[in-house]
């Protein structure tokens, strides 16, 4: 519970105590008896009343003297019904009183009951909105849109990189709305969408930040997950309230980040109960299919699985341009890096580049981790900067995970994990075109890995040959290799190379159509994939059994040739597996300077 709805619930709790609290105070001061009956005969009988006043249960009235405690008025409760022939007898003047019921009915009930309702109206407006009841009902269909103007976000594009081909594109986006003469004075329009795909952490939800910073115009904020609510028809009525939100500040850009959360293509549920999502996505397309562009009122949009988008929305007309926000390249993991290591104390010899060389593969927002992992490191360490050592320390932690040096294995084990991490470092070097070993360790990391072996590829790479993926499945089954020949019999270590393995040689066979026998011929269709993604429910497939056993058999004839490669390659070698096994064994951990020299023995 938040701190501020906490606060107004003890708050509402404590003011309805103290309406009923009020209440029994004010039926007590209406029943206790001040002065016993029995008193006020007493006195009555003395001559010490001056006068009263009868009402239909108590008799109030005044003494001719003040008492002893300063009291001189006196109320008790009538008892006798006699009593007026009593008063007869002594020379007291009496009236009777007729009491108002409305004026007591009104502050002995109605008032307590016009405070309470107050107090709760006042409660909740104070929570209730935010959760959905209460002052809540009223606000159901108001979109939820934050609204930015100007630099309100603190992002621009200066603090945008690696993603230039983006950059651009959205450049021209905020250049038409700052200044549509100029961009159109061809005849062209502002696309009307613009659709962010890419992986996540790639930084769509920042470049839409930047472009808030860098418009100058109303920039409304809201996630696709805020759409949907359990009450049928908010989602629709916050998509139409969104919309004339922003037509009363054109020019003016509506973002939506996660869309796929209320654009996933319409039809794809077959159990049903999706009807409030669909009315959400139908109100959209007709929102964007009834504005203008010329009105200056842009739609940007961010999703990392545009596969499950409905096709309306994409097509032309709604959303115009769809823009790749992919992983970046080295030069733009060292324009990340050279933006967040601005924000920590580096060591002189340390630059943006060395560092790019170790990441390939990361995103922006896993290298902005790794700076702050790296800062991390070297505070523990009481380092006065962070050096190449720290970033190294943290992309091992990032990609295997912590070092359980506390996970005691014997001595058995700990033999057959310095062989098998010694056959993957020593096949990657027998090989050529692989990736360079970069360090080797029998310290357990993360849930299940008892060791690893890190290979850090020197450049970029888009295309692989046949001969390239053979090399890297051999690389693989290193590690199992090395098990057969030291120990005549293989482990359950090689689990994870086995799975990695198999997936590579189906993959040769069945989407890079890289076997002779079965041809050019792509059979996965298993597996719709994008962005590495892959589908909740596989196809079915398109070809038959007897094609189906001979892609078994070219798998199962792939996997044993690249065994058969460690194998060769390793018994060539087994005296040198033998002692860097023993010699890991002892220091637990192989740095670059080591596998260098390694590496020249093997070479010879």
């Amino acid at each position: 519970m938040e701190k501020k709805t906490q606060f107004s619930l003890w708050y509402f709790l404590f003011a309805l105590f103290a309406v009923f609290t009020l209440h029994d105070l004010w039926v007590q001061v209406r029943t206790t008896e001040p002065l016993p009956y029995s008193e006020f005969q007493r006195r009555l009988k003395a001559g010490e009343v001056a006068e009263i006043a009868i009402a239909d249960n108590t008799i109030q009235g005044s003494f001719k003297q003040a008492l002893p405690d300063g009291r001189q008025k006196f109320v008790t409760t009538r008892v006798d019904p006699d009593l007026a022939s009593d008063l007869g007898q002594y020379d007291v003047k009496f009236t009777g009183v007729v009491e108002s019921t409305l004026l007591r009915d009104i502050l002995g009930w109605v008032l307590p009951a016009v405070i309470f309702v107050a107090i709760w109206l006042f409660a909740m407006r104070r929570f209730g909105g935010k959760q959905g009841f209460g002052g809540g009902f009223m606000n159901l269909g108001k979109s939820k849109a934050k609204v930015y103007v100007e630099a309100n976000t603190g992002v621009s594009f200066a603090d945008v990189a690696g993603v230039d081909e983006a950059k651009d594109e959205l450049k021209e986006v905020v250049g038409f709305l700052k200044d549509p003469k100029s961009y159109g004075r061809l005849g062209g329009r502002v696309p009307k969408g613009v659709l962010l795909v890419g992986p996540p952490g790639t930084g769509k939800t920042l470049l839409a930040k930047a472009v808030a910073g860098e418009a100058g115009v109303p920039f409304f904020s809201i996630s696709g997950s805020e759409f949907v609510e359990m009450f049928v028809g908010v989602g629709a009525a916050r998509v139409r309230d969104l919309f004339e939100q922003a037509r009363a500040k054109a020019p003016a850009i509506i973002f939506i980040d996660e869309l796929d959360a209320m654009g996933r293509a319409r039809g794809a549920f077959a159990m049903g109960g999706h009807d409030e999502k669909e009315q959400t996505l139908n109100q959209l397309l007709v929102e964007l299919d009834g504005f203008d562009s010329s009105s200056g009122l842009v739609l940007l949009a961010a999703t990392n699985r545009p596969e499950v988008l409905d096709a309306a929305l994409l097509r032309a007309g709604r959303f115009d341009r769809q823009v790749l926000v992919d992983r970046p390249d080295k030069k733009g993991r060292i324009a990340i890096l050279q933006v967040h290591m601005k924000k920590i104390t580096l060591a002189p010899d340390l630059d943006a580049e060395t560092v790019a060389a170790l990441t390939p593969g990361f995103s922006g927002a896993e290298l902005a981790n790794l700076c702050n992992e790296a800062a991390l490191v070297a505070t523990r360490r009481n380092g006065s900067a962070v050096t190449v050592d720290d970033f190294t320390v943290a992309v091992e932690r990032i990609v295997a995970g912590l070092e359980k040096k506390n996970r005691v294995l014997n001595e058995h084990e700990r033999t057959v994990v310095a062989h098998h991490e010694m056959g993957h470092a020593l096949v990657a070097m027998a090989l050529p075109g692989t990736d360079p070993v970069h360090k080797i360790s029998i310290i357990p990391r993360g849930v299940g890995a008892l060791g690893y072996t890190i290979q850090r590829p020197t450049e970029d790479r888009f295309l692989m040959t046949r001969a390239e993926l053979e090399n890297k499945m051999a690389v693989l089954l290193g590690g199992r290799a090395a098990e057969q020949i030291i120990f005549g019999e293989v482990s359950t270590g090689a689990a994870d190379d086995l799975q990695k393995v198999t997936s590579i040689a189906r993959s040769i066979v069945m989407r890079f159509g890289m076997d002779d026998q079965l041809g050019n011929v792509a059979y996965d269709t298993e597996r719709n994939t994008f962005l590495g993604q892959a589908a909740a429910a596989p196809a079915e497939r398109s070809y038959s059994e007897e094609t189906a056993r001979e892609i078994d058999c070219a798998v199962r004839h792939i996997v044993a040739r690249a065994f058969e490669r460690s194998t060769a390659i390793l018994s060539a070698h087994k005296d040198l597996l033998e002692r860097s096994a023993a010699d890991l064994l002892q220091r637990e951990t192989f740095d670059e300077a080591d596998l260098k020299a390694l590496h020249t023995r093997v070479a010879a």
